[in-house]
């Protein structure tokens, strides 16, 4: 079976493609390397014993999707491509639903035209905004989103609702991550974000290993077990098998499918902070900074539905996340190198 992987060499899509080698599935990988590194495909050869086919480009190149999918016979679609960071989507709106949105629809298009209507969407918790309730649930209300990053997310579920109303003939499967982190346990795969991390973990990992001074912390002063935000963490590879899990058991079923993808716990910020000293023998250094707008106070999964349906669940603990997190860092303080 070949599926195909946009952005398959980034930090989800490189675990994914792991797991689903594992699991005896040829990943078919489509990159255009925006926020990773050509050297992922070598690591992942390394760790798995098979070199995935790799296109580089993008996803909103029609000429090159409809050469993917005359070249090889697509089971699904995995679609991970996406620009990512809350902060920046606020500074650049366009690019991020350019890339996001109009990415999804021209991917869509193509795989329609192709006879390819199975696909698989790397949506976000985001889609929730602000909760009306915790834990959340897939039932919990969307689109009160707050930046553009959360809203092009939930646009690109909203479309391909539309599409499974049009054409019952499709399988759609949105899964909602909540905070992924933890890296693959070998130490060679992990997250290497570009320029400033704009996510927890790795800005934790940067300041144990010394490349940055310290964590700042934005407010402390929320209604939580310590004043700072609360957030589900899921390790990387959990969330990889919840991809292989939605392939086998809601890809082959026609309709809408809505997971979320979460441990169903809550760690508070010092807890990550306390977690990851303790792993890695390291003083992590903080600072108090002001609230950021549009922070919330805290938010997990209630995952029983993906447990339930998918015969799936998390496995990895707080532990084991920052082990694997500091295991990934230092033996590769300046992330990937080529």
């Amino acid at each position: 079976m070949k599926v195909l992987i946009t952005g398959g060499m980034g930090y989800i899509g490189s675990h994914t493609c792991i797991q689903l080698i594992a699991a005896g599935i040829e990943p078919i990988i489509l990159d255009n390397l925006c926020n990773s590194k050509e050297i992922v495909l070598q690591r992942i050869a390394a760790i798995s014993g098979k070199t995935p086919d790799f296109y580089l480009g993008d996803v909103r190149d029609r000429a090159l999707l409809d050469k993917i999918f005359s070249e090889h016979e697509i089971y699904a679609v995995i679609h991970f491509a996406g620009l990512k960071a809350v902060g920046e989507s606020v500074a650049k709106p366009l690019e991020y639903y350019d890339n996001n949105v109009h990415g999804s629809l021209v991917l869509a298009e193509a795989m329609r035209d192709a006879g390819v209507k199975r696909l698989i969407f790397s949506s976000s918790a985001t889609v929730y905004g602000d909760p009306q309730e915790i834990p959340i649930k897939e039932t919990t209300a969307t689109g009160a989103t707050t930046n553009p990053y959360g809203r092009s997310k939930y646009m690109v579920e909203e479309c391909m609702r539309d599409l499974v109303n049009a054409d019952p003939q499709w399988s759609v499967t949105l899964l909602r991550y909540f905070n992924p982190v933890g890296a693959h346990e070998s130490g060679t795969m992990g997250e290497d974000p570009q320029g400033i991390p704009n996510n927890l973990m790795p800005f934790i990992a940067q300041v144990a290993v010394g490349r940055r001074e310290f964590l700042s912390v934005f407010g402390d002063d929320y209604p939580t077990v310590d004043g700072t935000g609360v957030r589900d963490y899921i390790h990387v590879v959990d969330l990889a098998d919840g991809h292989v899990a939605a392939l086998n058991k809601a890809s082959p079923k026609h309709g809408l499918h809505i997971y979320n993808l979460g441990t169903g716990n809550g760690a508070s910020v010092l807890e990550m902070v306390a977690a990851f000293s303790k792993a890695s023998g390291k003083e992590v250094k903080y600072q108090v900074s002001p609230r950021r707008p549009g922070d919330i106070a805290e938010c997990w999964a209630d995952p029983s539905k993906a447990m339930l349906e998918l015969d799936w669940s998390p496995s990895r603990d707080l532990e084991t996340m920052t082990t694997d997190s500091w295991r990934w860092q230092s033996n590769n303080p300046n992330g990937y190198q080529e």
